[in-house]
């Protein structure tokens, strides 16, 4: 999978950025660093550090911090939250376009630095501490199940560790086995079967996004990141946002 960004993305991000900073703040930049020219080098540095991981997924990292000259960070940080509001927003929507994943909350963080020259941006950034780990998870109406042993049944009975009230289903109706590289789902015998991604089967592996159909239930198979995040600096120009799950 191609990391870059097509001129067509950049030229959208840029121009999306422009027309919410313009109609936030009837002001013109004359000189210096531009609103536009931080949200470019934020996607250029996620782009560069974007890392495969495993199975399909793409880690990005989600800590940035902006180090401006002082009289650019002076006219940046008069902007107050809204500019990081907008910046995490359209870094968000890039990541998603490109099919990243962040490990933990974005974090951007805008610093004065005195060895930057006026109209530079450095951007440093580091991905939640470093850790990632990967956890198995069934999706059911909304609820989400860990899965955290090698054998997780099923059905209808109040002994399954997936519990579904479907009368279609049995009370042992199936299993996902687990090794925590690797899945697969094995049908118990049950009494109208199972489906995986619309076509019955005993027996089939699942990779991620996989979904499984007990009676008029659809569970949904899913491998997602999961890291310690990171702790945003205290200052008024930062700001931390929660990543819902891919």
């Amino acid at each position: 999978m191609s990391l870059g960004s097509p001129v067509g993305l950049l030229d959208s991000f840029e121009k999306g950025l422009e027309r919410a900073v313009n109609s936030a703040f009837a002001k013109t930049f004359r000189s210096g660093i531009q609103p536009v020219e931080i949200a470019s080098a934020l996607r250029r540095e996620v782009d560069t550090k974007a890392a495969v991981v495993t199975r399909d997924r793409i880690i990005a990292p989600n800590s940035f911090v902006v180090r401006l000259s002082e009289d650019d960070h002076g006219r940046m940080h008069g902007l107050g939250g809204a500019l990081t509001d907008e910046l995490h927003a359209l870094l968000t929507k890039h990541a998603d376009s490109q099919g990243y994943s962040f490990a933990g909350p974005i974090a951007i963080s805008l610093e004065a630095d005195e060895k930057v020259t006026t109209g530079t941006v450095r951007v440093h950034s580091t991905t939640a501490e470093g850790r990632v780990t990967w956890q198995a998870v069934l999706d059911v109406d909304g609820r989400r199940h860990p899965i955290t042993q090698a054998r997780t049944v099923i059905g209808r009975g109040s002994d399954a560790n997936v519990v579904i009230s479907d009368a279609g289903s049995s009370r042992r109706h199936a299993e996902v086995l687990w090794d925590g590289e690797r899945a697969m789902m094995r049908d118990l015998g049950s009494t109208n079967g199972t489906k995986v991604n619309g076509v019955r089967v005993g027996e089939a592996a699942l990779p991620t996004d996989t979904t499984l159909t007990i009676g008029r239930t659809d569970l949904v198979f899913r491998i997602v990141p999961i890291a310690a995040p990171t702790t945003a600096p205290h200052d008024d120009a930062t700001r931390a946002y929660g990543v819902r799950p891919q």
